[in-house]
C-alpha cells in the first residue's frame, strides 16, 4: 500500500470518514484507516486519544481474527520530531484492540516509518492478510 499525506491511497475510492476532531477514522475495502492530526513527542497520548474516538464515535466495522497488516505513517514538518516509533507503534497497536483485532499478537506485518510532509499528521491503516506471502 503507498499512503500519500493525505491519508489517500492511489486507486481506492472514496470511503466516508467518521469523526470531525484531531481523529478521524473509516472502513474501506482493504480494512480500516486512522488519521490523527498533529504531533506530540509524547507516544503515550495517542493510546487514550484513539482509543477514547473508538469508543465514543466508531461505529464502522469489529474486531476481526487473522493476521494483519499494519502500516503507520508519521507525516512531520520541519526537522524530524524526537519521538520513537517503536513507542508510537505500540500505543497505536494496543488503542485499536478490539476495534480492528483481537489482539496485537494478529499483527503479522507492521511498518512504521517517518515522512516529511505539509502538515503534521499520523496515518494508520490495518488491512488483514489474505494469504499474501510477499515481504
Amino acid at each position: 500500500m503507498s499512503t500519500d499525506e493525505r491519508g489517500e491511497e492511489a486507486g481506492e475510492g472514496p470511503w466516508p470518514w467518521t469523526g470531525r476532531g484531531r481523529v478521524r477514522a473509516r472502513s474501506t475495502a482493504k480494512g480500516l484507516e486512522v488519521a490523527i492530526d498533529g504531533l506530540t513527542t509524547q507516544a503515550k497520548y495517542y493510546k487514550p486519544l484513539v482509543y477514547e474516538f473508538f469508543r465514543k464515535e466508531w461505529r464502522g466495522a469489529r474486531a476481526s481474527y487473522g493476521d494483519f497488516c499494519v502500516e503507520i505513517t508519521m507525516f512531520y514538518t520541519g526537522d524530524p520530531p524526537w519521538l520513537d516509533l517503536d513507542n508510537l507503534a505500540k500505543a497505536l497497536l494496543d488503542s485499536i484492540i478490539g476495534y480492528a483485532f483481537h489482539d496485537d499478537s494478529q499483527v503479522a506485518r507492521l511498518v512504521v516509518e517517518r515522512r516529511q510532509g505539509d502538515r503534521e499528521r499520523i496515518v494508520m491503516r490495518a488491512s488483514p492478510l489474505r494469504g499474501e506471502t510477499d515481504v
